[in-house]
Parts: structure tokens; C-alpha cells; sequence
């Protein structure tokens, strides 16, 4: 129901209700019950309730123990770059982006290049191995999703999906629309053969989808004019393929 302007209105706010769950003394007892040595509940029962061998779940645990430096680095390094490294380019940004990729690869509003990256994950958790590995490939891998400008700066990066992926999946997955999505994009207006578009696109290969979002080049051009264009456009996209190189120098 909507309440007309200047009516007034009888409802209450309502407060969310405060429970005591009492986690600590929960957590003494179901170590109580399946951990000590005389534990209440047997292997099979542990199983039973869990989905998972009560062997499995400690070697987990201790994988997780292990790797807590890293997982805590990572969240480190997030609190201290994320003003610098991890924000959305605001109207500002898409402006010099705009001029930049234009003056250097002539493709007006252009954003950057989109493009993902197997990631080898040598020191991969044994317990999590499985997750990450694809039929063609031998070791556990997590794709970097990314969109990098002319001067190889990051301005999208989604990464870490487990499963057998390829970019489509992770485009699904990843973040890079959720503000147009949400309204919260820069509107950057632009007319191209007498359409209108309020962002930017990207430069991508040919297994993203034909969205307005997306400029791929041609797989068989048929004149020289689209030669021309496919030249251009590969050559523009190695900006991504560079950034990449230089990740894996680090």
C-alpha cells in the first residue's frame, strides 16, 4: 500500500531481536562430543551428520592454519591499496581513458582491453586441489579476470573462482557490470552511426558475446577495410597481453 503525502502513519519501527547463540560454549561442546579422545559420537556418526570424514576435515583445518600468513597478507594488502588500485574509475577517469586509448590506438571511447589469464596456483592447499584443476591443464590454476588501459594500468581484476572455468564463466561471475547494472556508472554519452551509448566499451577476443559492451575484431575479414580493422584492434588488445607479461615477471 502506498501512504499518500502528509498522512500519517501508525507504524512502529521495529527492533531486531538480540539472542545469546553462546558460540564459545557450542564450539566447546562439539569438540567435546567429536574430537577428544573420548568422544561421545563415533567416526561413522561424524560423517553421517557432517558430509565429510572427520580425517578430511583436520587436514583442512591444518592447511588453513598454514596459509593463514598469506590469506591475512592478502587482506593487508587490500585495506592498503584499495583507495589507490581497486576503485571504479569515476567520470574523471573515463574521460582521460576516452582520450588516451584514442590518441594512442584511434578507438574513440574505448575503455581498455578485457581479457583472463590461468594463473598457476603452485602452492594450491591440498585439500582445495581438486577445485582448481581443468582437464588441460596439470596444476591447480585460478583465472584473472581483467580490463587494463594503454599504460597497463588495472582497472578491473576479478580473481580466485574454483571450478573447471573458461572467460565466459567468469564474466558471469565477475563484478565488472555491476554498476551499470546498479545505475552507479558514469554516464558518458557517445553517438555512433546515429546510436546512442552511455558507456564505453571494451576490447575483447572471440569468445565474449556480441554485446553492444564488447568490439571484437573480425575472424575472416573480406576486404581491406576490415583488415585494416582487425589489425588494429588485435594490435590495441595487446596492451592486456603485456600487462599479463609483466605480472608474471613479478
Amino acid at each position: 500500500m502506498v501512504r499518500e503525502r502528509g498522512e500519517s502513519s501508525n507504524i512502529k519501527k521495529k527492533h531486531r531481536k538480540w539472542i545469546n547463540w553462546d558460540r564459545e560454549a557450542a564450539n566447546e561442546l562439539l569438540v567435546r562430543d567429536y574430537f577428544s579422545v573420548d568422544n561421545l559420537y563415533d567416526l561413522s556418526k561424524f560423517k553421517e551428520r557432517f558430509r565429510i570424514s572427520r580425517n578430511l576435515l583436520l587436514c583442512i583445518a591444518r592447511d588453513l592454519e598454514r596459509n593463514k600468513e598469506f590469506f591475512q597478507l592478502r587482506w593487508d594488502a587490500r585495506e592498503l591499496y584499495r583507495d589507490i588500485y581497486l576503485c571504479h574509475p569515476n567520470k574523471s577517469d573515463v574521460e582521460q581513458l576516452y582520450v588516451a586509448n584514442q590518441a594512442k590506438h584511434g578507438f574513440p571511447r574505448m575503455l581498455g582491453s578485457i581479457d583472463c589469464i590461468h594463473w598457476e596456483w603452485a602452492n594450491c592447499p591440498n585439500a582445495w586441489r581438486g577445485q582448481f584443476k581443468r582437464g588441460d591443464h596439470g596444476v591447480s590454476n585460478v583465472i584473472l579476470e581483467a580490463v587494463v588501459s594503454h599504460d597497463l594500468w588495472f582497472w578491473h581484476a576479478f580473481f580466485g573462482m574454483a571450478g573447471s572455468n573458461n572467460d565466459l564463466n567468469v564474466l558471469q561471475a565477475s563484478l565488472i557490470f555491476n554498476d551499470v547494472l546498479q545505475g552507479k556508472a558514469p554516464n558518458m554519452s557517445y553517438v555512433v552511426n546515429g546510436n546512442v551509448y552511455k558507456y564505453g566499451y571494451y576490447l575483447g577476443d572471440g569468445i565474449y558475446l556480441e554485446y553492444a559492451t564488447y568490439v571484437k575484431s573480425y575472424i575472416f575479414p573480406d576486404n581491406n577495410k576490415r583488415k585494416l580493422f582487425k589489425l588494429a584492434q588485435e594490435y590495441a588488445r595487446k596492451d592486456v597481453e603485456r600487462a599479463f607479461g609483466v605480472l608474471k615477471q613479478k
